[in-house]
């Protein structure tokens, strides 16, 4: 008989974060939802961990929460990949295209010249 093995990125999403972002993913049908409090860092790093999600949304205060060095891993990955929402307290910053495609796809894209 074969050995199963476990793959990395199934295709679930996680979401971590303020309760407004919270509550509106769990109204879209996604189960694995976390509120953030103090042990936020201590969710993301079980979520990142696990190999069980493909995708996971956080809000910016869960961002900042992060260490350094973890904030830096989290943010190369593209197994899960981590989106970082911004909160409505928060000014909205949008990642450009380009930014975006050199952060996920590691391709640099020139606009305009």
């Amino acid at each position: 008989m074969p050995i199963k093995t476990k793959t990395i990125g199934t295709g679930r999403i996680a979401v971590v974060g303020d309760r407004e972002l919270v509550i509106g993913y769990r109204l879209l049908g996604i189960d694995d939802t976390f509120i953030a409090t103090e042990e936020a860092t201590d969710v993301m790093q079980k979520l990142f961990y696990s190999n069980e999600f493909g995708l996971i949304v956080a809000s910016q205060s869960v961002r900042h929460a992060l260490s350094p060095a973890f904030r830096a891993k989290v943010e190369a990955s593209i197994e899960p990949l981590v989106i970082f929402m911004p909160s409505l307290e928060e000014g909205v910053k949008e990642e450009s295209i380009s930014d975006l495609a050199r952060r996920v796809l590691g391709v640099d894209i020139k606009m305009g010249e």
